[in-house]
């Protein structure tokens, strides 16, 4: 790990549920927690291996209800739906700043093609014509 991938500082905003992470240079990102719990790490989320993901729907409301740190390698995210599992380390945190964008557009993708939705008041139907 470089020293590039890990943050300065931290910083939860809890009205605008996102997690703001500074790094060396003055580099600043902010990720939602939504889009930090559909790309959790955990086997939940991203099964045991390549193709065995599982589509996270209906978290657009999401929030982080604690940060734990574990060691000097990671966090731990909990969130209000429950999910506390997977562990965030330096490198993947960095990673998800850095391929914000590109992941975030295939996630709309993958959502648009599994007719899912990512209000949990939202169920979609889609009917072949």
């Amino acid at each position: 790990m470089s020293e590039q991938e890990r943050p300065v500082s931290i910083a939860l905003h809890t009205r605008s549920r996102e997690l703001e992470l500074e790094y060396a240079g003055s580099e600043c990102y902010s990720l939602s927690c939504e889009y930090l719990r559909i790309y959790s790490p955990s086997a939940e989320v991203g099964g045991h291996g390549p193709g065995q993901e599982v589509l996270q729907t209906g978290k657009m409301n999401v929030s982080i209800s604690a940060i734990k740190p574990v060691g000097n390698y990671a966090l731990q995210l909990v969130f209000d739906d429950g999910h506390d599992t997977g562990f965030y380390s330096w490198p993947y945190l960095y990673q998800l700043c850095i391929e914000q964008q590109l992941r975030w557009q295939d996630y709309l993708d993958r959502m648009t093609q599994a007719g899912a939705s990512r209000d949990p008041d939202v169920q979609v139907l889609k009917f072949d014509l």
